[in-house]
């Protein structure tokens, strides 16, 4: 469903934020940008399928979600929201290869395409 694919847009626009913006910032790069994504998401089909939406669950999957990165070291601020876009569209398994996985490899893909042509077509003297 588009609409359901839709709602990750938000923490992909603060994903580009980071890998664009602040390229050089341990939180834009390419392990904490993919894996980020992919453990918080994988928190919010977890609690959607076998949990529950509540409240309640909403806060868990979100602070599990964010604990889960601080300790694999991990951690996308935008991946936050992850949990609760998945649980309130009620979202299943491929959710987390279309689009989270393809999403996030394509923002750090196109990330390092844009510093490469940066620094390629960038003068020294500037």
């Amino acid at each position: 469903n588009l609409g359901d694919i839709a709602l990750l847009m938000a923490p992909f626009g603060a994903t580009a934020v980071l890998v664009f913006g602040v390229p050089a910032s341990p939180l834009a790069q390419p392990k904490n940008v993919i894996l980020g994504h992919l453990i918080t998401a994988f928190i919010g089909v977890v609690f959607t399928q076998y949990v529950g939406v509540t409240p309640l669950t909403l806060a868990l999957a979100t602070g599990l979600g964010v604990t889960a990165m601080l300790l694999s070291k991990t951690t996308h601020p935008p991946a936050g929201a992850n949990p609760i876009l998945i649980m309130l569209s009620g979202q299943s398994w491929g959710f987390l290869i279309t689009p989270v996985l393809i999403g996030a490899v394509i923002i750090v893909l196109v990330g390092k395409a844009w510093r490469m042509l940066q620094n390629k077509y960038t003068p020294l003297n500037c």
